[in-house]
């Protein structure tokens, strides 16, 4: 019996009783995130009618997040984009994630924020099939960010709050710094690049980082 299949039986015998088979514990899997909405319950009554609910299509990674059916069109002082898909649950205050591209279409300069740190980021206009919103702020390209468990943390030897380098493999790969640590009781492990920072080191939804350390 060569090592291939000794290695196929050992991974067939493991399915059986149960098992699964370990990944590297510094191995972090990849989300990539395109552009999208985060909305307020009185945003949503405005832009699709009083006590509208929004129709989840997939869950998320994350726990309790989901793609909702629902897009909106945003617009900016120079141009539009449609069908901006809405992400679940809603929110205390709505924010709109966008990509460095799209600051140009649009014609605003949205800084890199983390999620929820609104102030002083530029507003942009919401239009839904009900009605349309003017955002006096709320625009922000997310700062690229790690959620994990504080157990997970621990393992990793990092803390929530720590700005981290991560390495990506591959013909394309490199480094990225600046890579915000979320760590809390419930969240999945999981890295979030945006479509541009994915696209420029070839980064798909089975792709892994590691921190470097």
């Amino acid at each position: 019996m060569g090592k291939y299949d000794a290695l196929v039986e050992l991974l067939v015998a493991a399915i059986k009783e149960g098992g699964d088979v370990k990944r590297d514990a510094n191995s972090i899997p990849v989300g990539i995130s395109n552009r999208h909405v985060h909305i307020s319950q009185p945003d949503l009554d405005t832009l699709f009618g009083r006590g509208y609910q929004l129709t989840k299509m997939k869950d998320l990674s994350q726990p309790l997040q989901y793609a909702c059916k629902e897009t909106l069109t945003i617009c900016g002082p120079k141009g539009a984009i449609e069908k901006v898909r809405i992400l679940g649950p809603v929110r205390r205050e709505t924010q709109v994630e966008i990509l460095q591209a799209d600051c140009f279409k649009l014609g605003i300069a949205a800084p890199v924020k983390m999620s929820g740190e609104l102030r002083g980021t530029p507003g942009i206009t919401l239009i839904g099939p009900q009605g349309s919103i003017l955002l006096m702020q709320g625009v922000i390209i997310a700062q690229r960010h790690i959620h994990m468990t504080t157990k997970d943390a621990a393992c990793l030897g990092v803390a929530d709050g720590d700005q981290v380098a991560i390495q990506v493999s591959g013909h394309r790969g490199g480094t990225y710094t600046n890579v915000a640590v979320r760590a809390n009781s419930t969240s999945a492990l999981e890295c979030h690049l945006d479509t541009e920072e994915a696209n420029a080191m070839n980064l798909t939804a089975t792709s892994t980082i590691t921190i470097v350390k």
